[in-house]
């Protein structure tokens, strides 16, 4: 007897095969299985959605038979797919495209034999079942023992009172607290909670980076690991090898993990008694993908969190506006769906203001011309180094200069495959291109006119890094041996390790100076920094994206945050400002810690321009061999979608609340010889976006396989993007 299923494969949303396909199998499988199935001439990784209906008697000899069945494994949860498919639907991509990214890579490469040898070695390895490792809990409890993870732990009243809140209502929560108030013990405190609450319960914590994983991971570890045990705490990110990210995910999926730690990816994780979701950072934008099925991690969160009846806590220090709005209550004319806690002192502090850095602003039109640091500047790094001090200075641009040019013939050295130039890289006599990796060596002379003198245009971190070490040649550390200067950037840690081997030599005291990107900027805990300084931070100030001032003002304030952290040197603590723009508004609200102020001024602004989160935007877009092909392609789609739609009674009203803007190319229109091109979609409406948007997918795979657009390379719809 045959049994017809629907099954979930990776299929591209551009393909045009995007709903879960039928096969048979000789047993019923339960919806979440997964399997192994054919899918033109290779065998691939499925689920299995639920049963199909019989098809037609001629047609049932064409179905294709399941494979294979992972019979170990336990199905996948009905909230899951629930999760999988609200993603596909709101993000408009395939179902089985979403399904099988949330799944370990070296899970697809399995063959059921495979898994199942994998599974009785995993099964071999495992500790005792979820539930019996509390039993050293149950013992301290009885004997009136303090239990290791709650052994001398003093909240402030910010924490106690924000623990509080989350332990009597259900949230969303929005934890707003100034970098070093506690955040990160309102997390595990509220873990703990739960876990002796809830014999099962499991626990995601999410963090916007992998580099930021390790040292949350050892914070997780010595608080619960006496408890629960090691095995009880796992992380889940694309940093790990394809065996470590299956056994982590087995755990997860098992049950037996109860704190799963991780990346964006994490947030579709199998977690099938998942009880609560903390959003750490909740503003950055590493929570948005950005390619393929282009989620939000922080969005899904919250949904998930509301599907599953989890709590979900969102912290940051400077909250995205769309999560500051949501948490304006009603009488303040906002819509008050999440519940806002704050916590803006620093532990130790007294007031709000005591310990936070003093912002200093240096006027860079009255330094001497072509200064990389200012006179007074590099003075007060000198005496902090002298000090036993360390300083933390942030250049978001990685290489010796993001160009050489000729000054005889105006020759640059642009990508021949990009609209960009390569960056000159000192340390290999590189020139690179940070977008379609192309290296080559520094030309010894111009190429066009042979000039030998090539000139360097602006600064990196490299060029940052080798000025600092000729400037503070003669500054000596208490010990009398010269400063030391090191730098973090994605160049410098490209080895495996080589990061935390850096972070453990600057927490440790080894190093004197870190210079780096926005990595060092978030997240970190560095005791010893006193002084922080942005080197080159007005670029963003009047650049095109409208969410450009909030992602500078979150940098800046995050980059502060990591001054003054130790509460006996926080009052001397400082931050540096090198900028032609002192007076700027941003950099004033930056000079009082004053987010809200800040806040309030930006959504003033875009609710008078209709701009996020008073509005709701989606981007078309569209690679092509040339520029004039993908923006055909986008004004098709745009004629199309408003003459076909317009026909449709059902659909003609939200078609009218949408707005569509004329095709356009991206900043970088070409990447790796591949024109891109994109349309802004906007309405006041997400239901009416969201109609017209999932009506497009048949136009849209219909004119891909127009004969007049055959030079399309790809089409994509980025629902809700972070750069417009």
């Amino acid at each position: 007897m045959s049994h017809w299923l629907t099954v979930a494969v990776p299929t591209p949303a551009h393909s045009g095969l995007g709903m879960p396909l039928t096969y048979r199998a000789c047993r019923a499988l339960a919806a979440g299985s997964i399997v192994r199935v054919p899918l033109g001439k290779r065998e691939v990784l499925g689920v299995v959605w639920g049963a199909a209906q019989p098809p037609a008697p001629d047609l049932a000899p064409q179905v294709r038979p399941v494979a294979g069945v992972f019979d170990g494994l336990p199905p996948l949860a009905t909230d899951w797919r629930q999760l999988i498919e609200f993603t596909a639907r709101y993000y408009q991509r395939a179902l089985g495209e979403v399904a099988l990214a949330a799944l370990p890579p070296q899970l697809r490469t399995q063959t059921g034999a495979q898994m199942a040898r994998r599974l009785k070695r995993y099964l071999s390895d495992a500790p005792a079942k979820p539930g019996h490792e509390r039993l050293d809990a149950a013992c301290c409890a009885a004997s009136g023992a303090a239990c290791p993870a709650a052994a001398s732990i003093v909240h402030s009243p910010e924490q106690s009172r924000a623990l509080a809140e989350i332990e009597q209502h259900g949230g969303p929560f929005l934890l707003f607290g100034a970098t070093g108030s506690g955040k990160t013990e309102v997390y595990m405190h509220a873990t703990e909670q739960l876990l002796a609450r809830d014999t099962l319960a499991q626990a995601l914590v999410l963090v916007p980076e992998i580099n930021l994983t390790p040292q949350l991971q050892a914070r997780f570890m010595q608080r619960f690991a006496p408890r629960h045990g090691a095995h009880a705490i796992v992380a889940l990110h694309s940093g790990l090898t394809p065996a470590q990210r299956l056994t982590a995910w087995l755990a997860a999926h098992s049950g037996s993990a109860r704190i799963v730690l991780g990346t964006r990816v994490a947030v579709l994780a199998s977690m099938p008694h998942l009880r609560l979701i903390v959003v750490d950072e909740e503003h950055d934008s590493s929570y948005k993908q950005q390619e393929g099925a282009r989620y939000s991690a922080r969005d899904l969160a919250v949904y998930r969190g509301r599907l599953v009846g989890a709590k979900v806590l969102l912290g940051s220090a400077t909250p995205s506006l769309e999560s500051w709005y949501a948490s304006t209550p009603a009488a303040d004319g906002g819509p008050g769906r999440y519940r806002r806690l704050v916590m803006p002192r620093r532990i130790g502090a007294e007031t709000a203001d005591a310990g936070l850095p003093r912002v200093r602003r240096i006027d860079m039109s009255q330094q001497p011309k072509g200064a990389l640091i200012a006179p007074p500047l590099l003075a007060a790094i000198g005496q902090r180094v002298a000090r036993g001090q360390q300083a933390l200075l942030l250049l978001n641009r990685r290489g010796w200069a993001p160009q050489l040019h000729c000054p005889d013939c105006d020759w640059s050295s642009a990508c021949p495959h990009c609209s960009a130039y390569r960056v000159f890289h000192k340390i290999d006599r590189t020139l690179r291109c940070h977008h379609c990796g192309l290296t080559q060596r520094v030309p010894r002379a111009c190429p066009v006119c042979g000039n030998v003198d090539l000139g360097a245009w602006g600064r990196g971190t490299e060029q940052l890094e080798e000025r600092l070490a000729d400037l503070l040649a003669d500054v000596r550390r208490p010990d009398g041996t010269p400063a030391r200067i090191t730098r973090i950037d994605a160049d410098s840690t490209r080895g495996q390790d080589q990061l935390q081997a850096q972070l453990a030599r600057f927490h440790a005291g080894e190093m004197d100076v870190l210079v780096g990107t926005q990595m060092i900027a978030k997240g970190h805990d560095f005791r010893r920094v006193t002084l922080v300084a942005a080197v080159q931070p007005d670029a963003a100030l009047f650049a095109s994206d409208f969410r450009a001032p909030e992602r500078l003002f979150a940098l800046l304030m995050q980059a502060a945050g990591r001054a003054g952290r130790d509460a006996a040197s926080g009052a001397a603590s400082e931050m540096w400002l090198q900028t032609r723009h002192p007076r700027h508004p941003l950099y004033e609200a930056l000079a009082a810690h004053d987010y809200p102020a800040f806040a309030a001024a930006q959504l003033a602004a875009r609710a008078q321009a209709g701009l996020p989160p008073f509005s709701y935007l989606a981007l078309l877009r569209a690679e092509a061999r040339t520029q004039l092909a993908a923006q055909a392609f986008l004004t098709a789609a745009r004629q199309t979608a408003q003459h076909t739609l317009a026909g449709d009674a059902a659909l003609s009203s939200a078609l009218e609340q949408v707005a569509w803007y004329p095709a356009v190319p991206l900043t970088v229109q070409r990447v790796a010889n591949i024109e891109r091109a994109q349309m802004l979609i906007e309405s006041a409406s997400r239901t009416a976006l969201q109609r017209v948007l999932s009506a497009c997918q048949p136009l849209l795979h219909s004119l891909r396989s127009a004969p007049e657009h055959r030079t399309l390379v790809r089409w994509a719809i980025d629902v809700d993007p972070l750069g417009v």
